[in-house]
């Protein structure tokens, strides 16, 4: 079942596209196909509700609207069946129609609509504020890494000059005991000659 608050939603819709069709009749095609598929869903709504006095203050809304779209590009629509007779018969009153929307129902519509602006533009706002600090957080984590990894590189470089360091100290000894070696190669030669000499005269000897 239709509910009264749809119903009141989609009216406002549908009077706003058809005052927005007035002001620019040059777009008027590009609002047709929808404020006819509106006034349909209305139609059908107000029958399926029934009577009531929020149905009764729809069923005038539509009325007005359809005759503001009547005469022009959109099919038109059939009558909808009148609201119950009330008890005691009172005179009509018929309000003359007018191509010049109410201007106290063009301004509360403007309002309303700026208001809906001002929400979306909220919400975008709020879900772009949200995403900045999301990302600034995750630079934060980012520029912490960062300064976790320079740090230990920063570490392995130090490593890497002391380890250099004992190499350069451990290659130059090397090369001071090779040079040694072969400066007195031939000192240790004779010493170890006159050695051997010295065990064969006491081996003979005895």
């Amino acid at each position: 079942m239709s509910s009264i608050n749809k119903l009141t939603s989609l009216s406002t819709q549908t009077l706003s596209l058809i005052l927005e069709r007035q002001r620019f009749p040059h777009a008027a095609a590009t609002h047709d196909e929808r404020i006819q598929g509106n006034m349909q869903a209305l139609r059908d709504g107000i029958r399926e509700l029934g009577s009531g006095t929020e149905v009764n203050g729809l069923r005038q809304q539509y009325e007005r609207m359809r005759g503001m779209v009547g005469g022009q590009t959109l099919e038109d629509e059939r009558e909808l069946p009148p609201p119950p007779t009330p008890r005691k018969s009172q005179e009509q009153v018929y309000t003359p129609y007018t191509d010049d929307p109410d201007p106290d129902l063009e301004a509360g519509i403007m309002l309303q609509e700026q208001r809906r602006l001002m929400d979306d533009q909220d919400n975008h706002l709020d879900a772009l504020s949200h995403s900045i600090n999301r990302q600034r957080d995750v630079s934060l984590q980012i520029n912490s890494e960062l300064n976790t990894h320079t740090a230990l590189l920063d570490g392995l470089d130090q490593d890497l000059d002391t380890t250099h360091s004992r190499l350069s100290t451990a290659r130059r000894s090397l090369e001071r005991v090779s040079k040694g070696v072969k400066g007195n190669g031939s000192t240790v030669t004779i010493g170890v000659l006159i050695l051997v000499l010295l065990v064969l005269i006491v081996i003979f000897k005895t």
